[in-house]
């Protein structure tokens, strides 16, 4: 994008930042207005003749997240629109406005047409919600910090809206996305970690080159009050697919719809051929001599005959999670879940690599 470009911006705000009211109005339905609307103006301010606010969307934070035509209608009006950048926000730390920021700028990226920042306190649900996604701000908790979080945001955001390679979180001001570029540096890996640590023993600040965001605590079900009677089914992320890969489901870095359901075929045991394994995270030698390693059919069969359960169903559910992000790996399991409840499957055994 050429970088004299008057950059065009739509801007998303809930009912308060619009100026319709407080909560009581929370389910004051998605509007839109030309130009800018309350901190739009400080927007337009900032934006000077390098952008324009074309347009505000604004929504009742209760509106938003209980109808599902919000969202619709405000991606309409962005097509219609056809800007260059989604500014949402700052939401601070309003935990459902932060929410909707979240899931537009989402919705607006998915679309690959439109870059999208926003900001959010830390600590704010939002963030969790898309932040290895979306670029984010980071502000403070409250409105107060409008004139400090609106700048960062512009700067941010018209980078992005041209397309200009961006730096390390730390120094273009918005939050880590434990994203990983290779980088030459001047002084050894060995040494600067040496650094760090004599840093940290004395006490001295230090930025460490690593961010670890951490992973969502998942609370296990409660276990089945024995198997007897109960139709048991085989999930694995493993990546073990029929022969030829027909789904093309890749060895890593599946998205939501690399996964699919196949059949054993009324086989008491897997002989090789009849399943391979596309993991791209493993040596997959032995599994394709011998898929029952992975998928275990022959003990499960043998169980099923014992009477320890009454059912082992015919179809095995399979993805790759290799290297697959933990957002992407949530839906496929939900998907699952909800293919294994449909048809009638009361517990899973999950081999996995």
């Amino acid at each position: 994008m050429p970088t004299n470009k008057k950059i065009r911006v739509v801007h998303y705000v809930n009912q308060f930042f619009a100026g319709v009211g407080g909560e009581e109005k929370g389910d004051h339905p998605l509007t839109f207005r030309e130009g800018p609307v309350g901190p739009g103006l400080l927007l337009q301010r900032l934006l000077g003749a390098e952008g324009e606010v074309a347009g505000t969307l604004f929504c009742g934070d209760n509106a938003y997240a209980a109808d599902p035509g919000a969202e619709a209608a405000a991606l309409d009006h962005i097509e219609r629109l056809a800007p260059d950048l989604l500014v949402a926000g700052p939401a601070f730390n309003a935990g459902r406005y932060g929410l909707a920021c979240a899931r537009l700028c989402l919705a607006v990226k998915a679309g690959g047409k439109t870059a999208a920042v926003t900001g959010m306190y830390p600590e704010n649900p939002g963030v969790s919600a898309c932040r290895r996604q979306v670029h984010i701000v980071p502000t403070g908790d409250t409105a107060g910090g409008m004139g400090e979080a609106l700048p960062k945001i512009v700067r941010l955001g018209l980078k992005l809206a041209r397309g200009e390679e961006l730096g390390p979180a730390q120094e273009e001001g918005y939050l880590p996305r434990g994203v990983r570029y290779n980088a030459f540096a001047e002084v050894p890996a060995a040494q600067r970690a040496v650094d760090m640590v004599l840093k940290k023993v004395r006490g001295e600040p230090f930025t460490s080159e690593f961010t670890f965001l951490g992973f969502d605590r998942v609370a296990p079900p409660a276990p089945l009050k024995g198997l007897k009677g109960k139709k048991i089914a085989v999930v694995t992320e493993a990546g073990m697919v029929p022969p030829g890969n027909p789904d093309r489901i890749p060895g890593s870095r599946a998205s939501t719809h690399h996964w699919n359901k196949y059949s054993f075929g009324g086989r008491t045991e897997l002989p090789k051929g009849s399943f391979i394994c596309i993991h791209g995270g493993f040596n997959t030698v032995f599994v394709n001599e011998d898929p029952d390693r992975m998928l275990a059919l022959d003990a499960l069969k043998q169980l099923e005959r014992e009477g320890v359960f009454e059912k082992l169903h015919e179809e095995f559910l399979s993805t790759c999670g290799n290297g697959g992000p933990v957002h992407v790996m949530k839906q496929v399991g939900q998907a699952m879940a909800k293919e294994a409840r449909a048809a009638g499957v009361e517990g899973v055994v999950l081999p996995a690599t």
